[in-house]
């Protein structure tokens, strides 16, 4: 794909960083993407009403603690790798190297979904895409086109999600002021417990509201970290919920279509019928093109994981090189050959897959930000949860609780998919760790690409010789830690 080398090489060209706004979009396409999709918590919850309440409530229980925690954990940890990184410094290189696993593989999964939903709308409008003679080639020629997308640059792919977000969301703000006048709220306070189907209900609304703690992989890609990620975090839960938010109140008010009609796609009958066949288009276009950013988010996150896990020493080196656009190469083929290869599955068996290997990582993070609060009180946090011990474990139990609870409602067949999955991880580190010690493949870690203000917090370089010493067993790991207290004290005096 063109000119390849390490961060550092001259040849590599020094694109813009994230600013607030891209990054807003970014977590908007990993979260959301607008209200496509949501229409199936309509017809699981019986009714509106559990839509809306469930819509207004998870945030407080679900969006607001996982948002707060990432703020904190991305400013204080501003590397490429995310929360691999955070799991690192506090359980150690083998546990950082599951979740790595679990959150790529299950990234992959649920971007495998984006190409053939965007198939899917357009069928409607060209039958052609039903066949798989053109339904194919389209969909590898679609993976590839977005794949190169994230090859030019990481900045190239933020604009142009702000770009898709406007476009998505526009038919929406119009269907909502149109419905106004044929708004009656009473509507909104219908539901019937004989038909609610709860397993799809908190799938729904799970699947609907995670993600939050996916922009962190692309830390290091930020400007000025500490300010960008808790304004991006906080500008994205209230647009986010808002998409949802909106346009069901003003579907489910407007209109007195039975719960069972509100199915993936719905929303475009919802346009047609408020506001007449042109908003039923521009609604499919807009589903279109939402799927687009979505894969183009998740493709970055991915990409930039293997890159930071690449970067502590936790990958091989090759996953660390870059293109002269600054985008990590192997790590994007990577993560677009696991697409290609997971596009068979369905739609419900990807989202309960992604649901329970999701919780399990999200759980090990609510871990790791509790620990490092009581083990590491010093860490230098530009942004600090204003909570205290107590306070932070009570902020992680609601969802901690919310994701058990997920799990507990997956089917036989998602626990024993989910433990291949884990399983398979369990053997891959000691493999890695193995091919290190007898040198199979060149590990390394970049020193240099470490930023100043990281040198200046003191724990990056610490971590970076922690993930080090502990991939490459030896008996020197006294003398390690010792030489890590020392780098943390000198770039302490050099604040």
């Amino acid at each position: 794909m063109g000119e390849e080398g390490d961060v550092e090489d001259t040849g590599v060209k020094r694109n813009p960083k994230l600013t607030v706004l891209p990054l807003i979009a970014l977590i908007f396409y990993e979260v959301s993407g607008g209200p496509f999709g949501v229409e199936d918590s309509v017809s699981a919850g019986g009714g509106p009403l559990l839509s809306l309440l469930g819509f207004l409530i998870f945030p407080l229980l679900w969006s607001i603690p996982e948002a707060l925690v990432t703020a904190e954990l991305a400013t204080s940890f501003p590397e490429n790798g995310g929360y691999v990184v955070w799991i690192s410094a506090a359980f150690g290189p083998f546990w950082g190297f599951q979740e790595g696993f679990w959150k790529w593989f299950s990234g992959v999964m649920d971007n495998a979904l984006y190409p053939v939903l965007f198939l899917d709308y357009l069928k409607h409008s060209f039958p052609i895409f039903n066949g798989l003679a053109a339904r194919i080639p389209a969909l590898l020629g679609l993976t590839f086109s977005l794949t190169y997308l994230n090859y030019r640059g990481l900045h190239i792919v933020g604009f142009a999600a702000v770009f898709l977000a406007v476009f998505s969301l526009c038919p929406f703000i119009v269907m909502s002021i149109l419905s106004i006048p044929k708004i009656r709220p009473v509507k909104w306070l219908v539901v019937d417990f004989k038909k609610v189907n709860w397993r799809g209900y908190f799938n729904s609304m799970f699947w609907n509201l995670n993600y939050w703690d996916k922009a962190s992989t692309l830390a290091g890609e930020v400007e000025d970290p500490s300010r960008t990620f808790p304004k991006a975090l906080l500008g994205a839960v209230v647009l986010v919920v808002s998409s949802y938010i909106i346009p069901l109140l003003a579907g489910t008010g407007a209109l007195r279509s039975a719960s069972s009609e509100w199915s993936d796609g719905y929303f475009a009958e919802v346009g047609m019928l408020i506001g007449g066949v042109w908003l039923k288009w521009w609604i499919q276009a807009a589903s279109a093109m939402s799927n687009l950013g979505l894969f183009e988010a998740e493709m970055s996150s991915d990409a930039f994981q293997l890159l930071g896990m690449s970067e502590i020493g936790m990958l091989p080196a090759i996953f660390a090189s870059r293109s002269k656009y600054g985008t990590p190469t192997i790590s994007i083929l990577c993560s677009a050959t696991g697409v290609i290869f997971l596009s068979w599955m369905s739609f419900q068996e990807i989202v309960e897959f992604l649901n329970f290997l999701y919780s399990i990582g999200m759980l090990l993070e609510f871990a790791a930000f509790i620990k490092l609060r009581i083990k590491k009180p010093d860490l230098h946090r530009p942004y600090k949860v204003p909570l205290q011990t107590f306070g932070v474990i009570m902020l992680c139990l609601p969802p901690s609780l919310l994701l058990v609870l997920v799990m507990c409602l997956a089917s036989i067949k998602t626990f024993l998919v989910s433990g291949v999955v884990m399983l398979l991880g369990f053997l891959l580190y000691p493999t890695v760790v193995h091919a290190k010690d007898k040198k199979w493949a060149r590990f390394g870690i970049e020193r240099s690409a470490v930023s100043s203000d990281n040198i200046l917090a003191g724990h990056s370089i610490m971590l970076y010789q922690e993930a080090e010493d502990s991939l490459i067993p030896n008996s020197s790991s006294s003398k390690a830690e010792q030489e890590s207290e020392l780098l943390l004290e000198e770039a302490l005096k050099m604040k």
